[in-house]
């Protein structure tokens, strides 16, 4: 059984965005910059209370959860309770978190749904304001947190979740480097793996070009996939970054990846792991000039694109 991304039934309780981004377009709501002590991630987590608890979880961190707790419960706001401390590093922001969680109707007890044990969810970007610092906190790797969400319009049934803090994810493609193309835009990397992008000398390409600047070793990204990324984008007649996910503090994910047609064809085929150089001419980034106006009508885009996990669309 696939669970739900932390977004869906976390969002509507919480009233915080997970998963930033808009249809069409590689561009996440601001969000803070990763300058954010652990600290800050510790205040700003679901408080504890009567109802987490009054919850008794069973298990190995690591395997699937039992909970043991009178139902039905009684949640009107977010509670959460750790009930395993791990002894890892403690979650900072901007981190990548893989993670596990069994969930629970909280007026049966009844497991709704249980996944990240022996199956791969991607990785969660926990940030100030981003709804998953509620349920993370600052918890050192390997903690198990107890989680009771109460029920909203949006999500009509109140639930019990049980997270398991497994790892931290990286947050810049770890494939192999590969040869550089000639005639193509120059990368250089920094220390954390933000790129810069020196735009070659003549004119734009009309024709999109794609190269592999890291051969990831995962998944392969599918259409209809939602995949986890960090992006940098510059025009290619300025060479000015116009959006940036390095500098919007997080990586994003789009809900199919609803991207412009020419950023779709450099994600699809590309293993997970893999930093992707793409060269989009307006035909297939924003449309010519004049036909229509977005500011980057007309535009040939140049993006890196590192792969950070991809989740395949449900058949």
């Amino acid at each position: 059984m696939r669970i739900r991304p932390l977004a869906a039934l976390s969002v509507a309780a919480l009233s915080a965005v997970l998963l930033a981004g808009c249809t069409g377009q590689p561009e996440p709501e601001a969000t803070p910059t990763n300058t954010t002590a652990a600290a800050d991630l510790c205040s700003v987590a679901a408080p504890s209370g009567a109802v987490s608890d009054s919850i008794t979880v069973g298990g190995e961190v690591g395997t699937e959860a039992t909970a043991e707790f009178e139902a039905p419960l009684e949640i009107t706001s977010a509670e959460r309770t750790v009930a395993v401390e791990g002894d890892g590093d403690p979650i900072a922001d901007g981190d990548l978190i893989t993670y596990a969680a069994t969930i629970f109707d909280a007026s049966t007890g009844e497991v709704l749904e249980a996944d990240g044990y022996d199956t791969t969810i991607p990785p969660v970007s926990v940030t100030v304001g981003s709804g998953a610092d509620q349920f993370f906190g600052c918890a050192p790797i390997g903690s198990r947190i107890v989680m009771a969400v109460p029920a909203t319009e949006q999500s009509p049934t109140a639930v019990v979740w049980v997270l398991d803090v497994l790892g931290k994810s990286p947050t810049a493609a770890w494939g192999e480097e590969q040869e550089p193309v000639d005639g193509m835009p120059t990368v250089t990397l920094a220390d954390n793996g933000q790129p810069e992008i020196e735009i070659p000398e003549g004119d734009a390409p009309t024709e999109i070009q794609i190269a592999v600047l890291k051969e990831g070793d995962g998944e392969p990204v599918a259409a209809g996939d939602t995949t986890l990324l960090q992006y940098y984008g510059v025009d290619w007649e300025t060479g000015e970054s116009f959006d940036s996910s390095w500098a919007n503090g997080a990586p994003i994910s789009i809900p199919g990846n609803t991207y412009v047609p020419g950023f779709i064809q450099a994600l699809e085929g590309q293993p997970v792991g893999s930093q992707v150089l793409v060269v989009i001419p307006p035909a297939l980034g924003y449309g010519e000039a004049g036909s229509s106006e977005h500011e980057l009508a007309g535009k040939t885009l140049v993006f890196v694109i590192d792969i950070l996990s991809t989740e395949h669309a449900a058949q």
